[in-house]
């Protein structure tokens, strides 16, 4: 019977797409356990959403109170990077909770600011030397270029006088070999360390390797200067969701990994360091995207972001998305029934196929975008968005459902599928030539345009499976909506996804041959462009984007001149 056949395939695709995402999210080995399940020390900043030190909004006491509990299970220390702004209680509460204090004074280029942060910390140094073990003057303001190195060495010198602990300044480890007089001026050599943001990505699989050899090279560099000298790792980690940089991969599982493979690294060595940091930052996706606000431990609102012991799942809540697209897709399926059960096995399993694909694409986005929203303005984005391809998913499966069912081109259908392909192109378009032209921090939008490239796909595959008019399918846009043409001047379009395309792989490439440290390892653009467009054609966030264009665009290359009758569907 017809309908015992839907239900047979119902069944089919929805034990398939359990089993493939059963298999997908599999626990994942990424290391020994960190050694009672506690890290030597995090850098700290208790800002929560709403609070920010861009806007000058501080957390209150109870808050860094809170967070200090929290991490006492999880650190032995933090590290703070300003001794005002909100941080004033830490050392006291941190005392509280029996944990040691790495205390900072932000400097920038406003000296009035500095000289109170210096004050604020030499005064907490002298009041808390029980808790504030050692104290850092400065974090990467020579990498910022908000002050030279002469009068950094004076605001070092000025608290090696006023306080007992060890005194030094952090910066990235090359700020250190291109300023080897910081050497001689600090008690300890504090460098980070972050693989990820390297001129040249370390993926993560070679990233403790990466951290060894660079505190070789310190060490090496500081022995002729400075023998003797400890080093600090003041910053190394991992970000758990954001964009790809070539080999090196954001995600829950690499965060994990890292972590892991960092403290083997340390503790082989015996070298002390600072993991980059308790908490997810939202303040931070105004400057660095979403990358920047997902270095954390913990998420912003406290939850642990992957575990310090055990297996790793990279979505740990897969099951609730997996069911919330099941019951989306079965709704979908009730929707159609009518239409669908006369359908014959291969067009049925082909629209219950693609349905099932764009509604999975379409949890995937809400779930992905609402997590890294973090303001008002981005999370209206977000339900602009989702709202956006829900609504083009469904004109979408109306015109698959009427090529699978032989029916005639509805040219309503057609328009809307028109205006709506046409707002997400103009969309992908703004989205690529910000990536091309400064996207260090953006992410690429793979969610927020699976729908539109499954609806492309899938027309394309209903063309294939009816062949309800005969002869071969095209590939063309309007004849895959029933736009009878309407389209037919539409291929500027694919011309210009085209120069997306190649301005996408440029943009990244010379983003590569600007940096620093890349510049002096590959001196000559012979030298260093076949490195960058490898490290460009390595990254599978980007090849995802580009394929997405490319679907998007390969319609519009068949529509300026209209099919003749026998090679349509």
């Amino acid at each position: 019977m017809p309908i015992a056949r839907l239900l047979l395939c119902c069944v089919f695709i929805v034990l398939v797409h359990t089993g493939i995402a059963w298999f997908i999210h599999q626990p994942q080995d990424v290391g020994p356990d960190v050694p009672a399940g506690k890290l030597m020390s995090l850098s700290f900043a208790p800002f929560r959403e709403g609070y920010s030190p861009l806007d000058e909004v501080f957390p209150p006491p109870e808050h860094v109170d809170e967070d200090l509990r929290l991490l006492s299970g999880k650190t032995y220390g933090v590290r703070t990077y300003a001794s005002l702004g909100g941080m004033q209680p830490v050392p006291e509460l941190a005392r509280k909770h029996g944990l040691t204090v790495t205390q900072g004074a932000w400097l920038g280029s406003i000296a009035k600011d500095n000289a109170a942060e210096v004050e604020a910390l030499i005064a907490s140094a002298n009041t808390h030397p029980d808790v504030v073990k050692r104290v850092i003057v400065g974090n990467e303001v020579l990498l910022r270029g908000e002050m030279n190195v002469d009068r950094l060495i004076d605001y070092i010198r000025q608290v090696k006088r006023a306080v007992k602990q060890p005194v030094s300044y952090a910066d990235v480890w090359s700020m250190y070999m291109k300023h080897p007089q910081l050497f001689n001026e600090v008690d300890f050599i504090t460098i980070h360390i972050l693989p990820y943001w390297e001129d040249e990505p370390i993926a993560v699989e070679r990233a403790g390797e990466h951290l060894e050899t660079i505190v070789r090279q310190v060490e090496d560099e500081a022995r002729g200067i400075a023998p003797g000298k400890p080093i600090l790792i003041g910053e190394s980690g991992w970000p758990s969701a954001g964009r790809q940089r070539g080999m090196a991969a954001p995600g829950v599982v690499n965060a994990a990994r890292f972590t892991r493979d960092m403290i083997q690294v340390t503790t082989r060595h015996g070298f002390d360091y600072n993991i980059v940091e308790a908490f997810n930052q939202p303040w931070k996706s105004h400057l660095e995207g979403v990358v920047g606000a997902n270095w954390g431990l913990l998420s912003a609102d406290r939850e642990p972001v992957f575990p310090l012991t055990g297996p790793v799942q990279e979505n740990p809540d897969w099951r609730v998305n997996l069911t919330v697209a099941l019951l989306i897709w079965l709704a979908v399926v009730a929707v159609f029934r009518k239409t669908l059960i006369p359908l014959d096995t291969l067009p049925l399993i082909a629209f219950l196929l693609v349905s099932q694909l764009m509604c999975s694409a379409w949890v995937s986005l809400n779930d992905v975008l609402w997590y890294t929203s973090y303001t008002t303005l981005q999370r209206s984005y977000t339900v602009f968005m989702s709202v956006a391809n829900a609504v083009l998913g469904c004109w979408l499966l109306l015109r698959m459902q009427s090529l699978l069912a032989g029916a005639g081109d509805d040219v309503a259908v057609a328009d809307k599928l028109r205006k709506g392909y046409l707002l997400f192109i103009a969309i992908a378009l703004f989205k690529t030539f910000n990536l091309a032209i400064a996207g260090r921090y953006l992410s690429f939008p793979l969610e927020q345009f699976a729908i539109p490239v499954i609806g492309i796909l899938g027309l394309s595959l209903a063309g294939v499976v009816s062949r309800h008019r005969g002869g071969r399918p095209v590939f063309a846009f309007d004849r895959l909506t029933g736009g009878l043409g309407s389209g037919s001047n539409d291929y500027w379009l694919a011309w210009v996804l085209g120069g997306a395309i190649i301005a996408m792989i440029a943009g990244e490439t010379v983003a590569f041959l600007q940096g620093r440290d890349f510049v002096q390892a590959h001196p000559t653009l012979a030298q260093g462009l076949p490195v960058a467009l490898h490290y460009t054609l390595a990254n599978r966030q980007l090849l995802t984007w580009l394929f997405c264009l490319l679907i998007l665009a390969l319609p519009f290359c068949r529509s300026r001149r209209p099919p003749r009758p026998e090679n349509v569907f």
